[in-house]
């Protein structure tokens, strides 16, 4: 993996695979290539780093072009590891997204049969395979190698000896197929075909598509011709821009009350009247379950643990969240009356789309919770709640995890009005709660400079950091420590408090930085301060997240920094802005790479 895109047109195409390339370096990577079909024959550059290194190939002339950004499974980022791959005689070039779980078995018999490998990673074994089964016919040869592939793959292939074409093809892992007038696309997302054309079709798992200049023909796994449906891409894509600020990341941070305000806009005035939720799920199908279960990955997962207490607090409903990964390998149980709510930003995330896929088997009705509406996900998924978060750039979500906050408000707010559990009264007062949400987003900003301080100073030197919290802001301390670990490699970990004394104490000395999440008003306030004194009795300083007029709060604390007040269920809100910001500063002062932290993709499209 990480990012696809191949071309065929009337005219010279790399530079324009080229800049989409560069559309595609938000998903992260650590080295890029391109294929061209020349006058010549097949050229190949590829190089470890930016996608700028590639263009000295901006010249080559080529009216069929497939390119690739790679994040390392198999092998190190090196230049002989970096997409496309080719076969034994440089004919055959193939992109891939995905991991094949059979590679070694395959890698072994190709080398038997005699075939040379030059890198380490287990694409390769794909075009010695399509070499072996090549008999001028380029379509029929990646049907032919496609059974012979275990795991997930999203293939683009082209070949010196069948010239103005590309064939791709795909198995749990996404390729959408760009439609233009005297230009064809195929891509792994649709970011990078914005910019030529708006009409779109999905390719589906097991179909392959052959691609010309004059538009594309796909074909079902055993061979029957498939009519094309064809979605037009809702807006056009921004080329990404900081917008004044340093890093994609601090724009994003800074875009957060815009987000939320995309979020809640014609939604909110469901509170209180006739519940909808934009047809993902029936009012009789809420009203009806007795157990709600979350699914996800990562930061959407830390997102998911606080949709259990958001849920469990409106719609007195038990929630349970699991991780992905390890959901679909977990034992069945009856799913009946229980709604799967799957969140992923991308909707692509591969764990969670395979828990999703096992869930439906098994005859759960399933939501997605997702920022990219036409995504795998959402398509697959029962019913889809988009969260408007806009496109991320930076690796680190911010924006999107605080919308996800939005859209469990707004889920346990309608799971509680059609349960019961909330009256029209306390239904108005919730919508009047979430629409002041934007401002008290905005107000948290009063506080940057203090903020970056604290980020710059506290963690200044450290090795390793606590985060703390209770209850729904246990949550907030897991996400506050893995944005700290993401962006600035600080090892970092977030406990629930109370847990603590139970061998954590162990680690806390007088340079250990222990930033405390305290909702002033939230039951656990007291204890909280009581973990606080128990934490500074062993040395360590501590940095409180409290709300203005939380003085109990900062007298205990050794550093302050200061949210806007608010209903303790909405504190996460600017108390996730005030986490982005002091890891922001903290890895910017360490000089990280904020926008690419090594070695991690933004969309994780393999298991």
């Amino acid at each position: 993996m990480c990012g696809i895109l191949g071309a065929v047109g009337r005219t010279d195409v790399v530079p324009l695979v080229i800049d989409g390339l560069r559309r595609l370096e938000y998903r992260g990577y650590d080295s890029a290539g391109v294929a061209v079909l020349a006058k010549e024959g097949l050229v190949l550059r590829r190089s470890v780093g930016a996608v700028d290194a590639l263009a000295a190939l901006r010249h080559a002339g080529g009216t069929v072009v497939i390119g690739h950004t790679r994040w390392a499974t198999h092998g190190p980022p090196t230049e002989r590891n970096a997409h496309p791959h080719t076969d034994c005689g440089g004919r055959i070039a193939v992109a891939h997204n995905g991991i094949i779980e059979n590679h070694l078995a395959l890698r072994e018999k190709l080398l038997a049969n005699g075939h040379v490998f030059t890198s380490d990673t287990d694409t390769e074994v794909i075009s010695h395979l399509i070499e072996e089964h090549f008999r001028g016919d380029l379509l029929a040869a990646v049907r032919a190698i496609t059974p012979l592939l275990e795991g997930s793959y999203a293939l683009v292939v082209v070949s010196a000896d069948t010239p103005g074409r590309i064939v791709a093809t795909r198995r749990r892992s996404p390729l959408l197929l760009g439609l233009a007038e005297d230009l064809t696309l195929v891509a792994s997302d649709a970011t990078p075909l914005h910019a030529h054309t708006r009409q779109v079709a999905i390719l589906e798992d097991g179909q392959i598509a052959e691609l010309t200049v004059e538009g594309t023909e796909v074909f079902g796994e055993r061979g029957e011709h498939v009519e094309l449906t064809v979605h037009e891409l809702a807006t056009p894509a921004k080329v990404p821009d900081k917008e004044g600020h340093e890093h994609f990341m601090l724009k994003e941070i800074h875009d957060i009350p815009a987000a939320l305000r995309d979020l809640l806009h014609g939604r909110i005035g469901m509170l209180g009247h006739a519940f909808d939720m934009e047809g993902a799920l029936r009012e009789e199908e809420l009203r009806a379950a007795e157990r709600i279960v979350v699914v996800a990955c990562g930061t959407s997962y830390y997102a998911g643990i606080m949709g259990k207490s958001i849920i469990e607090r409106l719609a007195h409903l038990p929630v349970s969240v699991e991780l992905a990964s390890e959901y679909r390998y977990a034992p069945s149980f009856d799913t009946s009356r229980t709604i799967f709510v799957f969140v992923s930003q991308s909707g692509e995330t591969a764990d969670t789309l395979e828990a999703l896929r096992i869930t439906k088997e098994r005859g759960a009705r399933t939501l997605a919770l997702v920022n990219v509406e036409g995504s795998s996900l959402a398509r697959e998924a029962h019913g889809v709640f988009p969260l408007r978060a806009g496109p991320e750039v930076g690796v680190a979500s911010t924006k999107a995890f605080v919308n996800t906050l939005g859209a469990f408000y707004l889920l346990g707010a309608h799971l509680g009005q059609a349960r019961g559990s909330i009256g029209t009264e306390q239904a108005q007062k919730l919508a009047t709660q979430l629409a002041e949400l934007p401002s008290i987003a905005t107000r948290t900003f009063a506080a940057a400079h203090d903020i970056q301080r604290a980020g710059e100073e506290f963690f200044h030197g450290a090795n390793d950091a606590f985060f703390l919290g209770r209850q729904s802001t246990h949550a907030l301390a897991l996400e506050g420590a893995l944005k700290l670990k993401e962006i600035s490699y600080v090892h970092a970990e977030g406990y629930a408090a109370g847990e603590l004394k139970h061998g954590p104490l162990a680690l806390l000395h007088a340079e250990m930085p222990v930033t405390a999440l305290l909702s002033k008003g939230d039951p656990t306030h007291a204890i909280m301060l009581a973990n606080i004194v128990e934490v500074k009795a062993r040395g360590a300083k501590v940095l409180g997240v409290i709300a203005e007029g939380d003085e109990d709060a900062a007298r205990v604390v050794d550093r302050v920094v200061r949210i806007p007040a608010t209903d303790p269920l909405f504190y996460p809100i600017p108390a996730s802005i005030a986490l982005y910001l002091l890891a922001y500063h903290a890895a910017k002062a360490r000089g990280c790479p904020i926008d690419r932290p090594r070695n991690l993709a933004k969309s994780v499209t393999v298991e």
